[in-house]
């Protein structure tokens, strides 16, 4: 997997992390609070779009992740 990958991973895991955490409904509900982590995800998701920065796709390159597939 290369660092495109791990940052649809992480955020995907974190989206459903938080709200799980965050949604009444849940089982595993803690507090409402959580969806606020839930919109900065999206928030972070959104500027890179626009701006092509990402913090964890720099802390993913300096752990050695590839970033791109070579065939």
């Amino acid at each position: 997997m290369v660092v495109n990958d791990w940052v649809h991973v992480f955020a995907g895991f974190f989206i459903l992390l938080s709200l799980a955490l965050g949604v009444d409904a849940s089982p595993l509900f803690v507090s409402k609070y959580w969806l606020w982590f839930t919109a900065f995800v999206g928030a972070n998701l959104f500027q890179y779009g626009f701006t092509k920065f990402c913090p964890l796709a720099i802390i993913l390159k300096k752990l050695g992740i590839p970033e791109s597939r070579n065939c």
